[in-house]
């Protein structure tokens, strides 16, 4: 069927909004702008797309890339779908609901990537297991809340995700094998499978169908039922609970589905009804001196709050908190000569130890969970002396904005970090991530080791090398 055909046919698209915000199994991950020739406003670009049954296996994803803006910044990994199994490039995002790869009816789709991938697009019709999902099924109410309007017994069950920067993708949902590596023992897995439900892309606008859009789809770790975790938690695959410790400016990390024994980590509530991983911020103190911020600026809504979001890049503000906090940083340094770069950068020469030099950033949070951010961690370095700040404004705040505080890997790397979804906490701490965690099995209770994994490729560190070459380029050309 041509897919002008059946678009027409539909009658309701099921649109999900992304804002710029148990058992065990193994994917390969690599990072995604690794061997890309982008600047640091693709990585803000990148940050606006994006802005009951016990586990039978637990489920671990290697990490490739790290956490400095200036190289490479997000993580993928590999998924292999259908009958016979082949392997698709998804980016892991904790910050939308659904699994997509791009369709076989895609026309405007990416066919090549800067990443040197084999890019394919998925098709339900030679894959032996794989089906349409029709809109009169149960997960098509699930998706949309509500029923289809006129739904005819063979009329598809659509999907649709539209960006912050105006991209989109459309398509269709089809249900289909996963297959991965569910952990058996001590840094060991075997094989095993799940039937999911995925959006079948098949239109794909803005950046999802240039060749910025480097990867066959994108895999949603969000708390949504139509989410893959929760899918596989409905089928007694998984337990609703995962985490991830990203290496930083270092690389690799761990990516792991199940319960994690150690290390234990201190939680604080999730906000009920929120279509992200939202928190309740309480205050920000920088070096000691806690900032001065109206209380309201910290409530939580639909638009409102802290979300914390793996699949964001760098950190954002709403400029009732960015200003005073980079002031409060630069308070005992204005000798510096801050130049701005690419527009939202701001950058300085700097030969000491950042560390000594410049103050830690803590945020204060319900249940009194600290989460600390050091200067090696909101400061990125593109030379031997070449420094630029993080942090970036979200916005001016005002009555019924929507400005959120959005916190992606720069102040969530070298912390292992817990989405417990069944109870409905997230939590984190301070953890060496090149070493390894805990698992519990649910079922003899016998715990496993989860190891940190690197997949970054040398084109990818080439490429870095070649970025921090521009950057420290042009901040010497502004200061000179």
């Amino acid at each position: 069927m041509e897919v002008s055909r059946w678009i027409c046919g539909l009658f309701i698209l099921i649109l999900f909004v992304v804002s710029n915000v148990s058992a065990s199994g193994v994917f390969r991950v690599y990072h995604r702008f690794a061997g890309q020739k982008h600047y640091l406003s693709d990585v803000k670009a990148h940050d606006c797309r994006r802005h009951r049954r016990f586990l039978l296996s637990n489920i671990d994803l290697p990490l490739g890339g790290n956490s400095n803006p200036a190289d490479v910044g997000t993580y993928y990994t590999t998924l292999a779908i259908g009958t016979p199994p082949k392997d698709y490039y998804v980016l892991v995002d904790t910050g939308s609901n659904i699994l997509w790869v791009n369709c076989i009816e895609c026309d405007n789709c990416p066919t090549k990537s800067r990443l040197g991938l084999e890019l394919k697009p998925y098709d339900p019709k030679a894959s032996a297991t794989g089906e349409v999902v029709t809109c009169d099924e149960d997960f098509c109410y699930l998706a949309s809340q509500s029923p289809v309007p006129r739904c005819s017994r063979n009329m598809y069950c659509a999907y649709g995700v539209e960006y912050q920067d105006g991209s989109a993708t459309t398509g269709y949902y089809v249900r289909d094998v996963i297959r991965y590596g569910h952990v058996s023992g001590n840094l060991q897995t075997t094989p095993s499978n799940g039937t999911v439900v995925f959006g079948c892309g098949a239109v794909q606008s803005g950046n999802m169908g240039s060749s910025d859009a480097v990867l066959d789809g994108i895999l949603g770790f969000g708390q949504s039922n139509t989410s893959m975790i929760s899918q596989l938690a409905s089928e007694g695959k998984v337990r609703r609970m995962f985490a991830h410790c990203l290496g930083g400016i270092n690389g690799g990390g761990m990516f792991a589905i199940g319960h994690v024994l150690q290390p234990k980590v201190k939680t604080t509530p999730l906000v009920p009804d929120q279509p992200h991983y939202n928190v309740n911020m309480e205050g920000v103190e920088v070096g000691g001196v806690i900032l001065k911020i109206p209380r309201d600026v910290f409530e939580t809504g639909p638009k409102k709050g802290t979300v914390i979001d793996s699949g964001t890049t760098l950190a954002y503000l709403p400029e009732i908190i960015y200003e005073p906090l980079i002031k409060e940083i630069l308070a005992q340094h204005s000798d510096l000569k801050i130049q701005i770069v690419q527009k939202d950068f701001l950058c300085f020469q700097y030969s000491q130890s950042v560390d000594d030099g410049f103050p830690t950033v803590t945020f204060h949070f319900e249940n009194s969970l600290l989460l600390v951010v050091y200067p090696h961690d909101y400061l990125f370095q593109i030379s031997e002396t070449d420094w630029c700040i993080g942090w970036q404004s979200s916005g001016k705040q005002s009555k019924g904005s929507s400005h959120l505080t959005i916190f992606g890997d720069l102040v969530l790397s070298n912390k292992l970090v817990l989405y417990d979804l069944e109870n409905q906490v997230i939590g984190w701490t301070e953890y060496n991530c090149s070493s390894s965690i805990k698992l519990q099995d649910e079922h003899s209770g016998a715990s496993s080791k989860v190891g940190a994994k690197n997949v970054s490729s040398a084109r990818g560190l080439d490429m870095g090398m070649c970025i921090i070459l521009f950057l420290t380029i042009m901040l010497h050309v502004l200061l000179y």
